[in-house]
């Protein structure tokens, strides 16, 4: 089971406001931010069966940037997706592909994706039929 992934971007500030935007609607808050090593460090908090647990970490860093990369998201419904979309691209992401169902990884697999400012695909889904 994945606990946690962290990426280097150039700009944590452009980030931070993607990010905020683009999660909110898959139930994610900022959950912490500081400086370590001389480095801003940005986390992510969902909501888990456990409670909320930080499992998306953003390090600004201009060298070496991790990517570009994917990342998913659980979404808990379609709508949820279609959110998130919309959210990604009004705070600047790129389309990368349009809410839908994609069969060809199963038949319930509904999914969007975007490109955010570093570049990464990222991805909210939700495996739940409609």
């Amino acid at each position: 089971m994945l606990d946690h992934v962290t990426l280097r971007v150039r700009d944590l500030a452009a980030t931070r406001r993607f990010y905020i935007a683009a999660l909110a609607p898959l139930g994610y808050t900022v959950g912490y931010e500081g400086v370590h090593d001389g480095a801003g460090v940005l986390g992510f908090a969902g909501d888990s069966p456990a409670g909320a647990h930080i499992d998306t970490w953003f390090v600004d860093r201009t060298a070496p940037l991790s990517g570009p990369t994917h990342l998913c998201w659980r979404a808990e419904t379609r709508a949820d997706v279609d959110a998130f979309h919309a959210a990604a691209l009004a705070a600047g992401g790129r389309n990368n592909g349009a809410p839908g169902l994609r069969p060809h990884y199963h038949a319930h697999y509904y999914g969007a994706f975007v490109i955010d400012p570093d570049g990464h695909n990222v991805e909210a889904v939700c495996h739940s039929a409609a």
